[in-house]
C-alpha cells in the first residue's frame, strides 16, 4: 500500500493532559457530591437553573418543535426501537439437560439502572439521545437518566428534550460534560446509581467514561469519532467526497480515511475535499479543516484483498464500500462498528434515522467489540440444578481435579455431598494422576 496522505497526528495526541483534568474533577465530585456538580454546572455549562427537567418544561419543550421535525424524530425513533427490538430477539433464555439429572441454563436480565449521555454542545444530537434511550428502553431498564448540556438561559434545546421524552427518559438532567457523567455515575440529584453509562461525547465525557469503568459499566471505551470509504475505480469521487467531509466535521481530530484501488479517483477526491469543506458553516469549516488536515489519511493499494486488509487493520467506527461486489465485501470484511454497503447509503444515515446504533467502537476498537445494543445492557446469567445421581460424578470429578490443583476446600465440598448423597459408599478421590 502507498500513503497519498498521511495524518500529522493521532487521536492519543494531548490525552494526558485530558486525563489529568477528568480524574481531579471525577474525584471532586465524588467526595462533594451535588454541590460540587451544580458548581461546575455554573462554571462550564453556565447553568444555574433547575437540574431536573420537570414534566412542565418536557411538555413546553414539545410544544415548540416544529410538526415537520416532529415527525422526523418519529421517524427516526420508530426505525431504531425496530432494529433493537429484533436484536433483542436474538438473544433468550434457555435450559439444556448437560447429562442426565443435571439441568444448566441462562437467563437474561436487564440492569437496574441506565444513565444516557446525550452530547449537546457545538450540535444538537437529537439521534444519539434516540440511539441511547430507545435501546435501553427495549432492553427493559426499569430506569433510565438521561442527561445533556443545557445551553445558558435555555436550557437542553428542545428538540434534544422532546427526544430524550419520546424515548423514555425516567429523568432528564440539564447537566453536560463530566458533571453530567459523574451525578448518574454516583446517584445524585435522587438517581439510582447507574449501572452503565452509555452514549458519545467529547475526549472529556470519553475520559471520564473510561476513568469510571468498574464502578460502572461502559458502552465502550470511545475516542473521536472515525470514519473510512473503500472505492475502486467505479466510486463517484464526488460521493466520496461528501461523505468523508460529512464526517470530518464532527471535530478537529475526527479521522477519516480513503482507502482506494484507482490513483485517479485518489487524486480527485484530494482536490475536491477541500472545496466541499470551505462551503460548510463556519463552525463546521474549522473543525472539518483542522481533521482533514491533521488526522486524514489517503491509501492507494493494489487490490480489493489488500483493499480490505488494510480496512481490517484500522478497524473503523464507519465502514463505507463503494465498490462493486458488495456481497464479496459483506462476507469479507471483518472489524468494523458499522458497515455501508454501497452509494446508495451513507454514514450520515446510520448517525441520524436508518435504524443500526450509531454509538460504535473508535480507535480500533472495532477488533473486539461491536457497538451499542440492548445486549449492553443486559447480563447473560447462568444458573444450575442438579439431583442426587447427577451429583454423584461432577463430586467425584470435581474432588480429584480439586486435589490436583491442590485446592482442597473445594474438594471437601465435593467429599461432603457423596457422603451424604451415598452413605456407606467408598469412592477413589485423591487427585486425578492417582497420587494421594
Amino acid at each position: 500500500m502507498i500513503y497519498l496522505k498521511k495524518a500529522a497526528r493521532t487521536a492519543e495526541t494531548d490525552q494526558e493532559s485530558v486525563r489529568e483534568v477528568v480524574t481531579s474533577m471525577l474525584a471532586e465530585i465524588a467526595a462533594g457530591g451535588e454541590e460540587t456538580a451544580r458548581a461546575y454546572a455554573r462554571d462550564l455549562d453556565k447553568w444555574s437553573g433547575d437540574i431536573i427537567v420537570s414534566a412542565a418544561d418536557r411538555a413546553a419543550a414539545a410544544a415548540l418543535v416544529p410538526a415537520q421535525l416532529k415527525a422526523d424524530i418519529q421517524f427516526a425513533h420508530n426505525n431504531v426501537r425496530r432494529f433493537a427490538e429484533a436484536q433483542r430477539g436474538t438473544v433468550t433464555d434457555f435450559a439444556i439437560e448437560i447429562l442426565p439429572g443435571l439441568t444448566a441454563g441462562q437467563r437474561q436480565i436487564p440492569v437496574s439502572a441506565a444513565g444516557c449521555y446525550v452530547p449537546g454542545g457545538r450540535y444538537s444530537h437529537v439521534a444519539s439521545a434516540i440511539m441511547t434511550i430507545t435501546t435501553a428502553k427495549v432492553a427493559g431498564v426499569p430506569h433510565i437518566a438521561a442527561c445533556s448540556p443545557p445551553r445558558p438561559g435555555v436550557g437542553i434545546p428542545p428538540a434534544i428534550l422532546y427526544a430524550m421524552d419520546l424515548c423514555g427518559a425516567d429523568v432528564i438532567l440539564s447537566m453536560g460534560g463530566v458533571q453530567g457523567v459523574a451525578a448518574m455515575a454516583n446517584g445524585l440529584f435522587g438517581l439510582p446509581k447507574a449501572d452503565i453509562l452509555v452514549g458519545p461525547g467529547n475526549q472529556y465525557v470519553a475520559e471520564a467514561k473510561r476513568i469510571l469503568f468498574g464502578q460502572v459499566g461502559i458502552d465502550m471505551f470511545a475516542g473521536p469519532t472515525d470514519s473510512m470509504v473503500v472505492a475502486d475505480a467505479t466510486a463517484d469521487p464526488e460521493m466520496v467526497a461528501a461523505d468523508l467531509v460529512g464526517q470530518a466535521e464532527h471535530g478537529y481530530n475526527s479521522p477519516v480515511w480513503l482507502v482506494t484501488s484507482d490513483r485517479a479517483l485518489a487524486e480527485q477526491v484530494m482536490a475536491l475535499v477541500p472545496r466541499l469543506i470551505e462551503t460548510l458553516p463556519e463552525i463546521n469549516r474549522i473543525s472539518a479543516q483542522a481533521a482533514w488536515r491533521d488526522f486524514a489519511e489517503v491509501i492507494l493499494c493494489g487490490s480489493a484483498e489488500e483493499m480490505a486488509q488494510v480496512s481490517d487493520q484500522f478497524a473503523p467506527e464507519h465502514l463505507h464500500i463503494q465498490a462493486e461486489n458488495l456481497d464479496w465485501w459483506l462476507q469479507r470484511l471483518q472489524s468494523y462498528g458499522s458497515l455501508f454497503l454501497g452509494e446508495e447509503t451513507t454514514v450520515a444515515f446510520g448517525d441520524k434515522t436508518s435504524g443500526p446504533n450509531h454509538v460504535l467502537p473508535t480507535s480500533g476498537a472495532a477488533r473486539y467489540t461491536g457497538g451499542l445494543s440492548v445486549h449492553k445492557f443486559m447480563k447473560t446469567v447462568t444458573w444450575q440444578r442438579a439431583t442426587r445421581d447427577a451429583a454423584r460424578p461432577l463430586a467425584e470429578a470435581t474432588a480429584r481435579i480439586s486435589r490436583l490443583e491442590g485446592m482442597e476446600g473445594h474438594a471437601r465440598s465435593a467429599d461432603i455431598r457423596l457422603a451424604k448423597f451415598f452413605p456407606g459408599e467408598t469412592f477413589d478421590l485423591s487427585q486425578a494422576n492417582g497420587q494421594g
